[in-house]
């Protein structure tokens, strides 16, 4: 019979969970509970790592929930005994490593495969008031606790802290700038993570309304063990829900890959094999390591709020395959600038196989969606996301990434990106083919980077060979580099909102300007592809070799341009309004966000057509339609709110015109 645990902070040691008895530490109720049983959890703070030691099952999940939504804290981090003032504006702490256990944060640096900052960084922070300060290199910097002009928030980057050891104490100095440590809430991480199960397999687990924040969390590289402060650690099943995830030094939310001893970093042990050779490794690999639809994924996380992690908010290679990411608000993520790396983004998955990525906002992220290499299936639909670029006038920090709302990498499709609104400078970045952009309203740039450029290895282009699978299942089907092409993009309105500063970029670059489809005029059209595969009776093989490494073709039709953007030459079917000036503004508000433009006035009578899984048809490489994860048709008649488009279809996000549109927080 299923029990429920109860859980107390204030609690008297010795408990037995019971309501009048309860448990005075969350472990104490994981080290027991069963499938079926419920562990409430009362408010407090809790300064400990909980590893779930049982799975719950399909039908008697195992729930731990906050009694009051977010009143129950799980933190990762400690309180100093006091601090003394050492000089200026710095003062000092020292801890006993004992605390650590066989995990020293602060012996522990931030490494491995594509993580490229040219600065120290330990695993361990300092807080401030829920803020993490910024690590200096040597005591002098602390001192002088200047602003860092990589910075996304040059003040708080004054904020300084240093360490080194003393023996078998860890020594923190602290720059507070006039501020009394003693008197603020300054903490530090202590432990590694959260809440996740230090074993794989522990299935069907619910993480409900907690406040989860500060943990020393390692980087997480495609082909290694990827932690977070909280996840299910190659798992089925989980629940996270109505969580805030905070201030973790990498990553916030962990849905990724498994520990694999030969494939574990790799590259930085060895650097014999290059990291995407890993990669590949990795992807077969994980075929002897469970990766398979019934074992693996079909997580759910929504309506949390995901904020201040210097890595990633949600990051996951392989093992979110079948999962959904909704209602979430994600914000702030890698801003220091003091971690950089190829694995940073609000949302950062590898292998997004069937993942639904829905009604999240997400803003002020280096990226907001990051999906690398096989993100067969994946859908990101009804989005909200807008400055997902640095502040203006900023520069970048050696080894960041560039800044976008969505990013698809080097994957074969098909991948489906609709009914987003996509107000940052670049909108969307797709070095990778098989993708539709359907009913987007987009300020920013499409980014192509290396689709037009030839490589010297081998005279192909973008010779990064990654894999395509079975339909709606993880087995792998094949191999094969990027063609690039194979999109569609239909019923958008494009808006070239952001002036023109540098007209010498181009669709190669990161960081291009100019919006609109005029990128996609080096595809070829679909006749003009398959005119060679047609010629003479009898396949020659040796005389198609060039063709069967040719660009594919792409599909442009039903779009609106405004404010001089570029066009597509062979679109047939849009609206191209230069005469009238589109004006939009936004703002946004803790628990509201508002755009207000006139585009929907200038769209006159123009109309689109219904676009559903047969007019998208299959992407090249898989041979997989552009639909739903059960096989099942979509059709495009929803807009961003849920309401249908009725029979006069308008592009862009909304199913009817207007003025002033309401994004309310969730």
């Amino acid at each position: 019979m299923a029990k429920n645990y109860y859980v107390d902070q204030n609690a008297a040691a010795g408990g037995d969970g019971s309501k009048e008895r309860p448990f005075k530490r969350i472990q104490e109720a994981a080290d027991i509970a069963m499938p079926g049983d419920e562990v409430i959890v009362l408010p407090g703070i809790y300064r400990e790592y909980v590893n779930p030691k049982n799975a719950g099952t399909e039908d008697a999940r195992i729930t731990y929930r906050s009694s009051e939504p977010l009143k129950a804290v799980i933190t990762g981090a400690e309180i100093p005994e006091k601090w003394d003032h050492y000089k200026d504006d710095v003062w000092t702490t020292r801890v006993d490593n004992s605390i650590f256990g066989d995990y020293n944060p602060y012996t522990t640096f931030v490494y491995g495969d594509w993580y490229f900052a040219p600065k120290v960084r330990h695993t361990g922070s300092v807080y401030l008031n829920d803020r993490m300060m910024y690590e200096t290199v040597t005591l002098e910097e602390c001192l002088k606790g200047e602003k860092d002009p990589f910075a996304w928030n040059e003040e708080e980057s004054t904020y300084k802290w240093f360490t080194e050891q003393d023996g078998n104490t860890t020594v923190l100095y602290a720059n507070f700038h006039g501020l009394d440590p003693n008197k603020e809430r300054v903490d530090f991480a202590a432990r590694r993570n959260c809440f996740m199960p230090d074993k794989n397999g522990v299935n069907y687990i619910t993480v409900s309304g907690f406040d989860i924040n500060k943990a020393a969390t390692t980087w997480a590289p495609p082909a290694a063990y990827q932690d977070g402060m909280v996840g299910p650690h190659w798992s089925k099943g989980w629940i996270i829900e109505d969580c805030e995830i905070s201030n973790s030094r990498c990553c916030g939310i962990s849905l990724g890959k498994y520990y694999d001893e030969e494939n574990d970093m790799y590259f930085t042990k060895k650097r014999v094999k290059s990291p995407t050779q890993m990669e590949r490794d990795a992807v077969c690999r994980g075929q002897y390591h469970g990766w398979l639809k019934e074992n693996i994924g079909h997580h759910i996380v929504r309506r949390c709020h995901v904020h201040h992690c210097e890595q990633t908010g949600i990051v996951g290679r392989m093992g979110a395959v079948f999962s959904t990411i909704e209602d979430c608000h994600i914000h702030h993520v890698c801003n220091s600038q003091q971690l950089g790396g190829a694995e940073t983004a609000g949302i950062k998955l590898h292998a997004a196989i069937d993942v639904t990525i829905r009604r999240n906002h997400i803003h002020n992220c280096i990226m907001g969606v990051w999906l690398d290499w096989e993100a067969q299936g994946a859908r990101v639909s009804q989005n909200l996301m807008h400055d997902n670029h640095r502040p203006d006038g900023l520069g970048q920090a050696p080894g960041a990434m560039f800044n976008c709302d969505v990013f698809i990498e080097v994957g074969h499709g098909p991948t489906l990106i609709d009914n987003n609104v996509l107000l940052s400078k670049v909108s969307v970045i797709i070095p990778s083919e098989g993708i539709a952009c359907v009913h987007n309203l987009m300020l920013g740039s499409f980014g192509l980077i290396n689709s037009g450029v030839d490589s010297v290895i081998n005279g192909q282009r973008e010779p990064r060979f990654t894999p395509y699978h079975i339909r709606h299942r993880t087995e792998v089907a094949g191999f094969m580099t990027i063609l690039h092409g194979d999109d569609r993009i239909f019923n958008n309105i494009f808006v070239q909102h952001y002036p023109i500063t540098d007209d010498t970029k181009t669709a190669a670059d990161s960081d291009y300007q100019h919006v609109g489809t005029a990128c996609f005029n080096i595809f070829p059209t679909y006749d003009e592809w398959i005119a060679p595969f047609k010629v003479g009776e009898n396949p020659d093989m040796g005389g198609l070799a060039t063709a069967h490494f040719g660009h594919l073709p792409v599909w442009v039709d039903g779009n609106a341009y405004f404010n001089g953007c570029n066009l597509y030459d062979k679109e047939k079917n849009r609206l191209v309004n230069d005469s009238d000036k589109a004006d939009i503004s936004f703002k946004c508000d803790a628990d509201k966000s508002v755009l207000e433009t006139n585009v929907f006035d200038l769209l006159g009578s123009f109309k689109d057509s219904l676009i559903t899984s047969d007019v998208l048809g299959c992407a090249f490489e898989p041979e997989q339609r552009f639909e739903s994860p059960d096989g099942s048709e979509i059709i495009f008649d929803k807009d961003y709110f849920g309401n249908h488009r009725g029979s006069d279809i308008i592009p862009g996000p909304f199913a009817k015109a207007g003025n002033r549109f309401e994004f309310a927080e969730k």
